[in-house]
């Protein structure tokens, strides 16, 4: 699964998902450009990167296109080209929807669905030029069977795949590949501080029997942005245990 060489670019890139799809994508070679707000996170990120590969960041608030713009241009001039875009940058606000807030709804919508429309706004414009290129948007099965209390983050996740169908027939005359990944329940410092039997009920829902590591999700991006995935467009790929 050849990247070497490949410049990706991935948001929400300093922790979590983002960090370990980073990471791989690193260890194979491919030039990294780290997105996210949290400044003191992506510093650390870079410093532990480097050893594998060519690594900059950028502190961005996604949500801001002339900021994405700024990036991506800055990310370019060093680079000369942008070959693989992770949209992975995300949020959640919980609450069932008598008490979810028109605030919350906005900010997760912004950030999950907006942060990922226009950052492949900006690359696509390079990808064109380059007349080849790879977007991988990291949805969720949230996205594909909903979740009581979750209305905004599953309409921002759909919303995801809906984007990822609709770019993969907009932009694959030009050689460019737009997927998404929908991961199960991955195994966060969030989900093992749950309480034992929350966790032993979440687990009755998945044949495999087990938390997906993120990991697993990294190396199906490690796929989907190869040169193995070059006949692939417009697919979700769930990565869920078997649990949708």
């Amino acid at each position: 699964m050849d990247v070497q060489g490949k410049v990706a670019v991935i948001t929400g890139a300093a922790q979590g998902i983002g960090k370990e799809i980073a990471t791989v994508l690193a260890r194979n070679k491919a030039k990294i450009a780290l997105l996210d707000v949290n400044e003191e996170s992506l510093a650390q990120t870079e410093k532990e990167l480097s050893q594998y590969s060519e690594v900059i960041r950028f502190s961005v608030d996604v949500t801001q296109l002339s900021q994405v713009q700024d990036c991506i241009n800055k990310i370019v001039d060093k680079f000369s080209r942008v070959d693989i875009l992770v949209n992975n940058a995300g949020i959640t606000r919980d609450n069932l929807i008598l008490r979810l807030s028109e605030n919350d709804w906005d900010k997760v919508l912004d950030v999950n669905l907006k942060g990922a429309f226009n950052c492949a706004k900006v690359a696509a414009k390079y990808m064109l030029k380059q007349r080849a290129g790879k977007i991988i948007n990291i949805s969720s099965i949230i996205g594909l069977i909903g979740n009581a209390g979750q209305v905004n983050y599953a309409a921002s996740k759909a919303g995801l795949i809906g984007i990822t169908k609709s770019l993969a027939k907009e932009l694959g005359s030009r050689n460019i590949c737009v997927n998404s990944i929908a991961p199960g329940y991955i195994r966060t410092a969030m989900t093992d501080q749950l309480d034992e039997k929350i966790k032993a009920h979440m687990m009755e829902k998945i044949p495999l029997a087990r938390f997906g590591e993120a990991k697993d999700v990294a190396n199906a991006v490690l796929f989907l942005a190869s040169t193995a995935a070059d006949y692939i467009t417009g697919q979700v790929l769930v990565v869920d245990g078997g649990m949708a």
